[in-house]
């Protein structure tokens, strides 16, 4: 039986996992190579909760055991004891990579190896382990705590067993586990990202401000958010990088990141973490 749930990386996505782990009643291990990373989640963590508890989805008794089992890990080592490894770092394959072999050497044999990658490949990451078939790709949607989705990923070595056990894991959660095979940007992401890279395009060619073309997409597809507004969101700055995933995994023109997206995030203009994007916030 899981118990203990180690969490590498400590930014948006991380401290939703954590927290959604530690909800469904798991202890957690929250780990960040950035000094002062865990300490800034368990605050958003809190204020999490608090929401919850205003509104009444959670009882105030269940946000402080969930945050008593909510545990820093000052090193990678304190990690060795998890019976199960959420990586969330940042979209880079090398970085990735890297953190994998560590881990190979950290866990116990038997311990499954998740990456919440939104567009790299689960094969390669498995790849950097000695444990190819307990590696496989557990991609949350932002905010973790209150999207009901996982996007299972299988490597060309994940095992059924393995696959198992993380959906297993999902209906524990409370979440719905969607397998996808093991191509770049998965399902999620093959098509989102395309049509927020067009709707890029239709500002960069002035087909209509980034307030008509997200409005064009809520009022009339039903969006409940725009592409633009939902990019701010998300980030450019790893919009582009998935982009980059699906351009050079492809080898498709259509999946080009378009001139804008490059100009913006090399200006640092990355949406709402930067305070400027397609908005202002």
């Amino acid at each position: 039986m899981l118990q203990i749930i180690g969490v590498i990386g400590a930014g948006t996505m991380g401290n939703g996992i954590a927290q959604a782990f530690a909800q469904a009643g798991f202890r957690v291990r929250l780990y960040d190579a950035l000094p002062g990373a865990v300490d800034r989640a368990r605050v958003t963590i809190e204020r999490s909760l608090a929401k919850f508890v205003e509104k009444g989805r959670l009882e105030p008794g269940d946000r402080a055991a969930t945050l008593d089992r909510l545990m820093p890990a000052t090193d990678l080592e304190a990690l060795a004891e998890a019976d199960y490894l959420v990586e969330a770092i940042v979209e880079d394959r090398d970085a990735k990579r890297t953190l994998f072999a560590r881990l190979d050497n950290l866990a116990r044999p038997d311990v499954i190896l998740a990456s919440n990658t939104s567009s790299i490949s689960i094969t390669e990451l498995g790849a950097a382990t000695g444990r190819p078939e307990r590696v496989l790709g557990m991609h949350f949607m932002n905010p973790v705590p209150l999207m009901p989705l996982v996007e299972l990923i299988r490597g060309e070595a994940t095992s059924v067993e393995s696959m198992g056990i993380a959906s297993d894991l999902c209906v524990r959660l409370g979440k719905t586990a969607v397998q996808a095979a093991d191509y770049p940007g998965f399902i999620s992401n093959r098509i989102l990202m395309p049509m927020i890279n067009e709707a890029i395009y239709a500002v960069m060619e002035g087909v209509g401000t980034p307030d008509a073309i997200d409005t064009v997409m809520r009022l009339g597809m039903n969006h409940p958010m725009g592409p633009l507004a939902l990019a701010d969101f998300i980030g450019l700055d790893v919009c582009l990088a998935i982009m980059q995933v699906l351009h050079d995994g492809l080898g498709d023109p259509k999946y080009r990141p378009c001139p804008l997206l490059r100009r913006m995030v090399a200006a640092g203009h990355l949406g709402r973490k930067s305070g400027t994007g397609f908005y202002r916030y």
